[in-house]
C-alpha cells in the first residue's frame, strides 16, 4: 500500500500549485483523504481533509478560501489546489487515507505517503 505525493516546488508569494496523491496497493475509494503538513522545527499539522464521496470537506483556518482538496476515486488519487500562497504555506506536505470514511482530523491516519516539499519565496 503506497500513497504517492507530488506536485511540490518552489513558487513566488501570491503563486499557485496543485498537489496530487496516487494510492495504489488497493483503493481508498471508502476512507477520507487529507492533507498535512510541517514546517521546519514545528509540529505536523491538519490542513485538509475530505470524505469518501467528496461530500464533506474540512480545512484549517489558515487555508480556507485559498486551498481546495478534490478525489477522484476511479483514478484513486487526492489533490489539493493551493492558491494565493503565502511564505508560511512553506512545509512539507503529506497526504493520508483516513481510518473512517468521513473524517481524518479525528478519526485518526491509516496510511501516510511520504512528503513533497512546497517553498513559497516572499
Amino acid at each position: 500500500v503506497q500513497l504517492q505525493a507530488s506536485g511540490g516546488g518552489l513558487v513566488q508569494a501570491g503563486g499557485s500549485l496543485r498537489l496530487s496523491c496516487a494510492a495504489s496497493g488497493r483503493t481508498f475509494s471508502n476512507n477520507a483523504m487529507g492533507w498535512f503538513r510541517q514546517a521546519p522545527g514545528k509540529e505536523r499539522e491538519f490542513v485538509s481533509s475530505i470524505s469518501w464521496n467528496g461530500g464533506i470537506t474540512r480545512y484549517v483556518d489558515s487555508v480556507k478560501g485559498r486551498f481546495t482538496i478534490s478525489r477522484d476515486n476511479a483514478k484513486n488519487t487526492v489533490y489539493l489546489q493551493m492558491n494565493s500562497l503565502k511564505p508560511e504555506d512553506t512545509a512539507v506536505y503529506y497526504c493520508a487515507a483516513g481510518r473512517s470514511s468521513y473524517n481524518i482530523q479525528y478519526a485518526g491516519v491509516e496510511n501516510w505517503g511520504q512528503g513533497t516539499q512546497v517553498t513559497v519565496s516572499s
